[in-house]
């Protein structure tokens, strides 16, 4: 039953001294101060999970306009597109963990604080209360007999010194010649007074610290049944806050997230699925020589054709087709820059001009090769109202729903150019998609 206070060192350095459990007792006030302290570090972190999440979807947003307002094409932009889904889906992630931060881990840290602690309407805790009055009533006998016996060890040391006194009086009486035979008596009688003194006041002592040592057993057992009262509350709070930092640590580690391998994965195969060849193809097809060209031909005059071309039968609720009247120039269809792509091109030249190219030393050299020119349209992400089927070859085909990017405003026709986001460009009417 004693085995907590084996050490005499131990139990002599916690409760030998009236007064010392105070330190045990204090532990709970400090238990439910970590637990606030636990809440305030895990509320940090959350706000930076979110401003991470916020700045990556940020990035994201601004560099997937780039990317599909600049030159690239084909399934290398796919891929590269592919970092910025990453981006995205890493950010979702991340507002995950603030959410499981805030709703799960602080949330239980502070329900287990409230079952744990309970706070007195007059100050302090109810546990600290009830281990204090437990400390003071196991040790309340046992220090009333320290009292005692301290009571009693100054008493006879005051009775050492008297007797010391006393005979250094005696001694001194008997080399002067001043004095008396009478004087001399008087002081030997208050020695051995001083003496019967001492030893009535040890043998006191020697009482009193006797009756100590036998009570001391019962005092410890006593004491010992309180600490470890202190020690079970303190053992639930270890427990649980051990438990509680292998939650956070599952909610932080997002390696273990099988989503966060599975984004890596699918960039690895979006990447992967770049291909060279076809990229080639399609730029040909689209910007060289396996485009469609419309070759000047002799016409001959017909009174029909001149007419207003008919209008295209529209589908069930939807707006009219405009005129199907939009051939263009080649250098029209496509674009190969994210400055070329709303770039006009002349068709006539005289024989001194040559087409112009364009360099980076345009606006001072200062320009960003993403940057939509502020004097042409930019590209505006619209949602296609209803489903159309491309008529024609430089026609683009989409669903009721689709999104696409429309990357020059609408003619005098009423058709606009468009991209979709198999990279696909082509026409469309301008009245099938609205603004998203």
């Amino acid at each position: 039953a004693l085995s907590t206070f084996d050490s005499p060192i131990l139990y002599s350095f916690l409760y030998s001294q009236v007064g010392n459990y105070k330190r045990a007792v204090k532990r709970v006030d400090d238990g439910h101060r970590l637990c606030n302290d636990l809440m305030n570090c895990l509320g940090e972190r959350s706000k930076i999970e979110k401003a991470y999440g916020d700045q990556l979807t940020a990035w994201s947003k601004r560099w997937r306009q780039l990317i599909e307002k600049g030159p690239q094409y084909g399934s290398v932009e796919r891929a590269w597109l592919g970092v910025m889904t990453e981006a995205e889906k890493v950010s979702e992630l991340h507002q995950d963990v603030k959410n499981n931060l805030l709703n799960e881990d602080i949330e239980r840290v502070k329900n287990w604080q409230k079952e744990a602690y309970h706070k007195q309407i007059i100050g302090g805790f109810k546990e600290a209360k009830e281990a204090d009055e437990g400390f003071k009533k196991a040790q309340k006998p046992w220090a009333k007999k320290l009292k005692e016996m301290e009571t009693a060890k100054k008493s006879y040391h005051m009775a050492c010194k008297e007797e010391k006194l006393a005979a250094t009086r005696e001694a001194n009486g008997k080399t002067e010649a001043s004095v008396t035979a009478d004087q001399q008596k008087k002081l030997h009688e208050k020695v051995d007074k001083c003496k019967q003194d001492v030893h009535k006041a040890k043998e006191k002592y020697e009482k009193s610290l006797e009756e100590l040592n036998k009570c001391t057993p019962q005092y410890m057992e006593c004491m010992e049944q309180v600490f470890d009262q202190c020690q079970q509350h303190e053992v639930k709070r270890l427990t649980f806050l051990k438990e509680a930092l292998l939650d956070i640590k599952r909610h932080l580690n997002l390696t273990e997230n099988q989503s966060y391998a599975n984004i890596y994965r699918e960039l690895e195969r979006t990447i992967l699925a770049a291909n060279t060849q076809e990229d080639l193809k399609w730029f040909s097809n689209n910007h060289g020589p396996g485009m469609h060209m419309n070759w000047p031909a002799f016409e001959e005059y017909n009174p029909e054709a001149a007419a207003a071309p008919p209008k295209k039968k529209k589908p069930d609720g939807a707006p009219p087709t405009p005129s199907t009247d939009h051939v263009a120039p080649p250098g029209d269809r496509s674009s190969v820059s994210s400055y070329d792509k709303n770039q006009a091109y002349s068709t006539e030249w005289s024989d001194d001009e040559q087409p112009t190219g364009f360099s980076a030393n345009e606006n001072g050299g200062n320009g960003n090769s993403f940057e939509e020119d502020s004097s042409t349209g930019k590209a505006v992400r619209v949602r296609a109202l209803y489903d159309y089927d491309g008529q024609e070859q430089d026609e683009l085909t989409f669903k009721a729903g689709d999104e696409l990017t429309k990357t020059e405003d609408e003619d005098e026709q009423g058709w606009c150019r468009g991209r979709l986001d198999n990279g696909r460009e082509g026409l469309y009417p301008a009245n099938y998609v609205e603004p998203i």
